[in-house]
């Protein structure tokens, strides 16, 4: 069984007499383990495949199984409590507390999973040390630079130890260098065995998995692998999103 296991599934929304498919009979499976990017145009269906593989989102047709548990009919209770078990998000925004420190931020996820004090500290400490950050627990957002930030932000996401981590194109507001930075890390984490899923509208980001898959018009249209150049980033990381 894989680790996530989409068959058959759909988005529709209904602009007044309108139908519009987001996703359009999407059938996929992503092992454990696995280093995949989803790759497609503005527009394609990208961010609303990562919505519900990430179970931000529910289809309107079709069925998701992710660790052996089948949600495509979870309340919106039951869908908060798994993003919050085995799910690790990784915005391009980093979306940290500007009032909290960084080692505060990372513990964030473990306070809504009933974590006593002494242990969120401890996990959140380990965390930081595996993205090299554990020398910038006591500082604030603003007091660090966009790869530290966004350092931060994947420690928060792996902090709860997650089934599978979703990265929404994590480099797209970092410069080249610093981007190929946080990729090469995301290839450390892989080898250690997390399963992440890298979501980018960059070629030559999406270069940097084994696996690729791209989405245009809300259907799959290639499966295939990647072949990852010397440079993990050929030219200058794009400020803007898709």
């Amino acid at each position: 069984m894989s680790l996530v296991e989409l068959r058959n599934v759909s988005k529709i929304y209904r602009l007044g007499d309108e139908e519009i498919r987001a996703l359009d009979d999407v059938t996929l499976d992503i092992e454990e383990g696995e280093f995949i990017s989803v790759i497609g145009p503005s527009g394609s269906g990208k961010s609303t495949l990562m919505h519900i593989l990430g179970c931000l989102d529910t289809p309107t047709k079709g069925t998701i199984q992710l660790d052996g548990l089948m949600i495509q009919d979870a309340s919106s209770r039951q869908l908060a409590a798994l993003r919050n078990r085995k799910i690790g998000f990784v915005f391009q925004f980093f979306n940290l507390l500007p009032k909290l420190n960084v080692l505060q931020n990372v513990e964030l996820p473990m306070i809504y999973s009933g974590v006593s004090s002494k242990e969120r500290r401890e996990r959140a400490i380990l965390a930081l040390e595996a993205v090299d950050m554990a020398n910038r627990a006591r500082h604030r957002p603003s007091q660090l630079s966009g790869g530290q930030q966004q350092r931060a932000a994947i420690a928060r996401a792996l902090v709860n130890n997650p089934r599978i981590v979703f990265a929404d194109e994590p480099t797209g507001n970092l410069d080249s260098n610093t981007g190929e930075a946080i990729l090469q890390l995301f290839r450390k984490l892989s080898t250690e065995g997390r399963t992440i899923v890298l979501v980018t509208h960059d070629p030559d980001i999406a270069a940097v998995t084994p696996r690729r898959i791209e989405i245009r018009d809300g259907k799959i249209a290639i499966k295939m692998a990647a072949h990852a150049p010397t440079s993990c980033i050929q030219h200058p990381v794009s400020a803007s999103g898709p």
